[in-house]
């Protein structure tokens, strides 16, 4: 008898399996007399020689247990190879067909304050410069507006939607500084991603 604490699962199965008598456990299939002895059960004080096992001769085994113990699942199958083949190539060809999704377009809303220099400069002629400045990726919004600075200075807030991975707001910025007789600086006032 196997020791309950090294192997409790065996112990478990050996006390589950000597319930049952020595002719039932010589019926099942797998049994051989050696083994079919050595489990005596409720019959353990009882000795052997009345209920020794018979040698028979050897039974064909019905077909259907025949065919059972030919089945190897990890044998080659050619249809199954075939079908499952099939399957993933008709699901390779789904996956080409259908069009993924692209990704959506980082793009951000900024706005700009731009100063002139003084009063004297005509901010109209300014402004259409700035919204002139054309690049792959910025589109500028068509109104600005004209805010009051100080003593009769006024700036201009422009906006624009610039796409993240064409445009650095940095060349934007400097595009329009390079306008030197009319800007003294450029500012980002906001700065939004959408």
């Amino acid at each position: 008898m196997p020791d309950v604490f090294t192997y409790p699962n065996t112990f478990a199965w050996y006390s589950f399996v000597s319930k049952f008598s020595e002719t039932k456990r010589g019926a099942w299939a797998a049994a051989s007399a050696p083994a079919a002895s050595a489990f005596k059960g409720k019959n353990a004080g009882k000795s052997d020689k009345g209920t020794a096992p018979k040698k028979e001769a050897a039974k064909p085994k019905p077909a259907a247990v025949a065919e059972e113990d030919d089945f190897d699942p990890f044998a080659d199958d050619p249809e199954a190879d075939a079908a499952a083949a099939e399957a993933m190539k008709k699901k390779a060809e789904e996956a080409k067909s259908k069009k993924k999704k692209a990704a959506p377009i980082a793009k951000s809303l900024i706005i700009w304050e731009v100063k002139p220099w003084g009063e004297e400069t005509d901010l109209n002629a300014l402004a259409d410069k700035i919204l002139a400045i054309n690049m792959d990726g910025l589109s500028w919004k068509t109104e600005w507006k004209k805010e009051p600075v100080a003593y009769g200075v006024f700036k201009i807030q422009i906006g624009a939607t610039v796409e993240d991975d064409k445009v650095s707001t940095d060349i934007v910025q400097e595009t329009i500084e390079a306008f030197e007789d009319e800007v003294q600086s450029v500012d980002i006032v906001a700065f939004n991603k959408l």
